[in-house]
């Protein structure tokens, strides 16, 4: 023990184990120094004797001048031997501080980690590590945990920002309303007085549109096929296997050094790739196209929707059992049950009650009311409805149709009214007197015709005013043609403008016509009046189905005090925490395909243990897993000789996203 060296500041050329020693404590008293000159001295030996032998005399006597052959032969083997042992000490004594301190690093780690028990970490690293371990479920209750702790804290923010928004405001608007990371999803927002308590209350209407392509879980209809959701679920499939190839693409030319892809081009690459997992070609069996279900099996079910007929039901049957693996993933519900459930979860957290709830499961469709009453004159002053519903596109396309035919009968009625208010008018005018301007033009028409006819207005090329057409109705402006684009996507303001316009013009015209009197005619036409009015705005006041795409539309009306507005910032709060919970949000591409570049991704902060071939033989391992060559092949793909095993549609490691192919 007296020979050990205590510290590793000890340097010494001969004692063992100390810094700069060529000896060691585990040679157990070898000699070194004797072990390496005979080394080289046996090696100078063996080659002096092969060149003395090869070699004639005078060659020898020439290569003894300045000193002998033997010394020159030692120094290189020495000098040799030396560069090589120096290099090899110090590139292992580098390699065992990276090691020593990894593992230091590791021990402190388990030591720092008190609440994990030693040998449930040990086990995590014999079986595969601890970044390879499967620990989902506890992530998922961790995440609800915080998920919900988060909830109350932002709702408390929510609360918190509402009210100083209100008071640096000093007014309601739709920017306190709502959140402006939501705000690119609002079709329509109206603040407006009340019908009944004008000076005191105010009406809010709110309507949100969340896209399909928003949704984090995508809703379906009720009656949508089963051959429809199967293929939908495929296309989600290979949308995420063409984006990893894309990955695996862009990772390739990084690797060469070469520039990144810019989004046109990746669009243009995944364009590309379609034609290696699908194809047009329906009725080929071997089409790539039946890759994932054959072509058999989808015929069974073409036409299958939500139910079978009970006397058409076989267990036993082929498209009874498709249909019931769908029924059980429950594909078909889980979207808009979701929704549901976070809308109301919100509501009753939120402290917002409901008295009245209509759940039109088959039809897409949510009645939420504070109060079942709906009576406006007979209900408090500070209430709520929501309507939630799901669109698709033939739904637009009949909301669509029923909104023009609602708009041409106004327009009828308004024609109708407005023809009848002045014929009225021009019967009440005295034949013989001026009453307005129509009477003094039609009195002067016949000199303005004379003098318009004499030889000096002819040469000037004015046209007679009376035999012009009139364009103009002096009401509003003329309005422009429209394009094909404004034709598919209709906004009716101009209408709607010409619409009011033309109530009030009205209005005035009855003032006109019988001033103060009130004879039964007048009540007529003004109780005619106040009817086309209210129905036209209660009108003006829905959502445009043209400005709708398909999807979830959220549609909230609110009533509430002015200067107390509860019901008003608390309905604020369960719509952002709604939106958050159910849509994604706006996604720019050019953000969300962004990602570091792997040179600038430092490998050795996930320290490992693990040797570089351990290393690279769990990457081996991994990498056909999530290679979208391994899909199944067809005739016409014939499969590569190379490539093993199925495709791994399990979430993995960058390979899927949370709502597409774990839904398959």
């Amino acid at each position: 023990m007296s020979d050990l060296t205590h510290s590793p500041n000890i340097f010494h050329p001969t004692k063992p184990s100390a810094v700069g020693s060529r000896n060691s404590l585990a040679q157990e008293g070898r000699d070194q120094k004797r072990e390496y000159e005979n080394l080289v001295q046996e090696e100078t030996e063996k080659l002096l004797q092969a060149i003395q032998t090869k070699l004639p005399q005078e060659a020898l006597e020439r290569l003894d001048v300045m000193g002998g052959l033997k010394e020159k032969l030692y120094n290189y083997f020495n000098q040799n031997y030396q560069n090589m042992f120096n290099r090899y000490i110090t590139t292992t004594e580098d390699e065992m501080v990276k090691k020593i301190r990894n593992f230091v690093d590791k021990e402190e780690n388990k030591a720092l980690a008190r609440y994990t028990p030693k040998e449930i970490a040990s086990m995590l690293d014999e079986i595969a590590g601890a970044d390879k371990f499967n620990t989902g479920e506890i992530e998922k209750s961790i995440v609800n945990m915080y998920g919900h702790l988060q909830g109350h804290i932002q709702r408390g923010m929510n609360d918190l920002e509402n009210d100083t928004n209100s008071l640096l405001r000093q007014k309601t608007d739709v920017g306190a309303f709502i959140r402006g990371e939501n705000a690119y999803s609002v079709i329509k927002c109206a603040f407006k007085d009340s019908t009944y308590k004008p000076k005191t209350v105010s009406d809010v209407k709110l309507s949100v549109n969340i896209l399909d392509s928003e949704l984090i879980s995508p809703i379906f209809q009720y009656q949508a096929t089963v051959e429809y959701l199967i293929k939908d679920q495929i296309s989600r499939t290979i949308m995420n296997l063409i984006d990893q190839e894309i990955e695996s693409f862009q990772d390739q030319i990084i690797d060469e050094g070469r520039e990144e892809l810019t989004d046109t081009e990746i669009i243009f690459e995944k364009m590309k790739r379609v034609p290696e997992f699908t194809d047009d070609e329906a009725e080929d069996e071997t089409s790539k196209r039946y890759t994932f279900l054959a072509k058999d099996l989808m015929n069974k079910i073409e036409g299958l929707r939500a139910e079978i007929d009970p006397k058409q039901f076989d267990p036993m049957n082929i498209r009874e059992n498709l249909k019931k693996i769908i029924d059980m993933e429950n594909i078909r519900n889980r979207g808009f049950n979701t929704v549901i459930n976070s809308l109301t979860s919100i509501l009753d957290t939120s402290k917002m009650g409901y008295q009245y709830v209509e759940n039109l499961k088959n039809a897409r469709e949510l009645i939420v009311r504070e109060y079942e009453d709906t009576n406006a004159e007979q209900l408090p002053d500070e209430r709520y409805q929501i309507r939630l519903k799901y669109f698709d596109a033939d739904q637009l396309l009949k909301e669509q149709a029923a909104y023009d035919e609602q708009l041409e009968a106004f327009r009828l009625e308004i024609q109708k009214l407005y023809d009848v208010v002045e014929q009225s008018y021009l019967d009440s005018r005295p034949r013989f007197a001026v009453a307005d301007y129509e009477d003094l033009s039609a009195r002067l028409a016949k000199k303005i015709n004379k003098r318009k006819g004499n030889v000096k207005f002819e040469q000037s090329g004015d046209p007679i005013v009376q035999e012009l057409r009139r364009v103009w109705n002096e009401i509003t402006r003329i309005k422009a043609e429209m394009t094909d684009v404004e034709r598919l996507n209709q906004t009716y303001l101009h209408e709607k403008d010409l619409f009011k316009k033309m109530l009030a013009h009205i209005s005035k015209r009855i003032g006109i016509l019988y001033g103060f009197q009130n004879p039964r005619e007048r009540v007529i036409l003004d109780s005619r009046v106040e009817f086309l009015q209210k129905q036209f705005e209660a009108f003006d006041y829905i959502i445009n189905p043209y400005h709708i795409q398909p999807g979830l539309v959220l549609d909230v009306d609110i009533t509430s005090i002015k200067r107390k507005k509860y019901t008003l910032n608390a309905m604020a709060n369960v719509l952002n925490e709604f939106l958050h919970g159910v849509s994604k949000g706006f996604q720019d591409a050019a953000f969300a395909a962004f990602k570091r570049r792997r040179s600038t991704v430092r490998e050795d902060i996930g320290m490992s243990f693990s040797s570089d071939y351990d290393r690279d033989l769990l990457e081996a391992e991994s990498e056909p897993s999530v290679a979208p060559k391994s899909i199944p092949q067809t005739k016409s793909n014939p499969p590569s000789p190379k490539v093993k095993g199925q495709a791994d549609v399990s979430p993995g490691k960058g390979a899927i996203s949370d709502d597409d192919l774990q839904e398959l």
